[in-house]
């Protein structure tokens, strides 16, 4: 008999999203009258299971809880503030506000920040921090992070491959491993934050992340957006996913709000919002707004260049736009909007 193609319910969904590792393992045939379970202590061993096309199956399936959250918890547990940076849509400057928002912590050198970038496929952090060509130093102790300044830590996928041209053609499992180990085996150290810059979407990292983290605590979800409402269509799914995983959402930031001309500064309207924008979308969904950033070209510079663009244009009115950001994001994890940031 063919194995059943009935969609899975609502619950099923929601026991994958608490722990993606643990989703049932797929049978070739229907489980039999007696069957102990596939995710029971006894799959695949009990006297019910001889001579069950599933037997291999269930007896090969991981069962109990996953045996490294508590070295992830234990490895973590001397970073004080961790905080996820999602977006449902793709192309709206997500990477390149994670490395803002991590230049910006890091102008305070009483604060130590570290990225983790789980794009496995599409990893662009390390270029737009300007440590491209670094690799990863594995010791006795584990993987130490690449250091682009004395309180400022990348770790990536990057460092890994041979050339800064090779596709990472991998699987979700795989994925996932490799976050694990992000996770589990990088020495980190003592931190303030730790930001996790993720793919778009909601899938395999988006889940890992959430159930490797949940026992070390997890600040909350920083969700960038562009004003368009083809960008809030995705975002929305986004929230919505940050809800049904019970992460907390800082609050929303709507990125290239306007454009500013680097001469004169004015800001002029690039990406109309139609349906209110980010400021609705807070509105609507009940979560903070952090603030709007403008579309700065010398961003997209500095970030080609490996640049801190506070450190080169100072002057611009997105980097004032930017560092009010951050002070909220720094109030929404319970400090001091000084402490975070130093006025100038």
């Amino acid at each position: 008999m063919s194995p059943s193609l009935e969609e899975p319910t609502a619950s099923d969904v929601l026991d994958v999203i608490k722990n993606p590792l643990k989703a049932p393992p797929q049978l070739v045939a229907p489980e039999p009258e007696h069957c102990v379970g596939p995710e029971s202590e006894q799959a695949g061993t009990a006297d019910s299971c001889q001579g069950c096309p599933n037997q291999a199956i269930c007896a090969s399936a991981p069962k109990g809880p996953d045996p490294d959250i508590p070295l992830i918890t234990a490895r973590l547990a001397s970073i004080s503030h961790k905080i996820l940076v999602l977006s449902g849509k793709g192309g709206v400057g997500k990477s390149t506000f994670t490395t803002l928002l991590a230049h910006a912590f890091a102008r305070n050198p009483a604060s130590t920040v570290g990225i983790m970038d789980t794009d496995i496929c599409g990893p662009s952090i390390p270029k737009m921090m300007g440590v491209e060509t670094e690799t990863i130093h594995v010791s006795a102790s584990g993987w130490s992070p690449v250091w682009v300044a004395d309180n400022l830590a990348v770790m990536s996928v990057q460092f890994m491959l041979p050339s800064r041209d090779d596709a990472v053609i991998w699987r979700g499992a795989k994925k996932n491993g490799l976050i694990k180990q992000f996770l589990k085996d990088v020495e980190w150290g003592p931190m303030d934050f730790l930001l996790v810059d993720t793919p778009p979407g909601t899938s395999d990292e988006h889940l890992s992340v959430n159930a490797f983290l949940k026992e070390s605590g997890v600040d909350g979800a920083v969700v960038v957006t562009t004003p368009q409402e083809v960008a809030l269509l995705d975002v929305r799914k986004e929230i919505d996913f940050c809800r049904k995983a019970g992460i907390k959402v800082l609050g929303l930031v709507e990125n290239m709000s306007g454009f500013v001309c680097p001469k004169c500064t004015h800001e002029s309207q690039i990406f109309q919002a139609t349906t209110g924008g980010g400021l609705a979308l807070a509105k609507e969904m009940g979560i903070p707004f952090l603030g709007s950033v403008p579309l700065d070209p010398r961003i997209g510079m500095s970030c080609d260049y490996g640049e801190s663009f506070f450190d080169a244009y100072p002057d611009s009115p997105a980097c004032a736009a930017l560092k009010d950001v951050v002070r909220r994001v720094g109030k929404e994890v319970g400090l001091d909007a000084k402490d975070v940031l130093p006025e100038d």
